[in-house]
This record gives structure tokens, sequence and C-alpha cells, in this order.
């Protein structure tokens, strides 16, 4: 199954597919010192593996989904961008994360992505907020948020990966808006 295709405010052309075995080869792919400086370095095969197995499982719960980014001309998918249940601060919102490979970067594709997502997850209609947390020294990512219609709310001390403390941005999107 395939989703349509996404071009935004002159963005590349993409578009998202389920989350499947290329997933694994794509996390496989982004495990470089380069793609992971924003997040817990390079890591261990076992962890992704476990992911992979994790991001097959949140959609089977219906606790949100992840997509493969694609493009023509590249038989593999050169992101990912997913939504998934957490609990912020007393409530149930969706955490949204999204990768781009290094040689598919500042083409609009982590943007585009992202504002695909998020109709997606505001058409479940079971959470009014999405949030995401880029560490605050993540300019791209940071740049996405803003890009996608995130709204900044804070500073924040968020747990990633377990056992470890970051400083990132709290940046908040209203989903009953994108529902209207």
């Amino acid at each position: 199954m395939s989703y349509p295709r996404g071009s935004m405010c002159g963005m590349a052309d993409f578009w998202l597919e389920p989350w499947d075995e290329r997933g694994l080869v794509l996390e496989r792919r982004a495990n470089t010192p380069e793609m992971q400086a924003h997040l817990a370095g390079v890591e261990a095969e076992a962890v992704l593996v476990s992911r992979h197995r994790n991001f097959l499982d949140t959609k089977l719960q219906g606790e949100g989904e992840f997509l493969l980014i694609m493009v023509d001309g590249e038989a593999e998918p050169v992101g990912s961008v997913g939504y998934w249940e957490r609990e912020w601060r007393g409530e149930t919102v969706y955490e949204l994360a999204w990768k781009v490979l290094t040689g598919f970067q500042r083409r609009g594709l982590a943007v585009g992505a992202t504002a695909a997502v998020l109709e997606r997850a505001a058409a479940t209609g079971r959470h009014d907020w999405a949030h995401a947390y880029p560490k605050i020294g993540n300019a791209a990512s940071n740049s996405v948020c803003a890009r996608a219609g995130f709204s900044l709310v804070e500073e924040v001390d968020f747990e990633f990966p377990k056992g470890s403390w970051i400083r990132c941005n709290d940046w908040r999107f209203d989903l009953r808006g994108a529902r209207r």
C-alpha cells in the first residue's frame, strides 16, 4: 500500500509507504555518527532490531504508525517519519520523529513527510496534541518543526534514550485545528 505523493511549497516529491522490513535496512543505513549526532550516537545492532520490531507493533496496537519516505529513482527508503502515543504532562499525546538520510537532506522531505503524518495523526481523532522534542542544538530538526506548523512551547529536559537526559525544545501541534 502506498500513500499519495506529497509536494508542498516547492519541496521534493515523495510518497510514504508502510513500515516493513525495508525499515530495518534504513535504520542500519542511518546508524552513522553523522546521522546519530543529535540522538544516542551509533547504536548496537540489537537496539536497531528492537526499534524495528517496536515500529511494526505500534501500528498493530493502534498507537500510531511509522512510514517510509520514498522518492523517484530510489528503490530503498530515503527516510522515515512516525508518530506514537506517549504520556506528557498528564495527558496522552502523539510524539513525532523523522529522519532523512544525509544525501537526501535539504530537499524539504522531512518537512513534507512530517506535515503529511500530522494530517494522518489528526485524522485518527484520538488525541488533541502532537509534540516533537529535538535537541536545542539540532537546528535542522527545530527548523522542520517550525516549517511544519508546530509552535514552540519551551525548553525541557527530556529522557532519551532511557536513563539519559538531554535539553530539548518542546514543539506542539494542534491536531484539533488540523481536523477542522
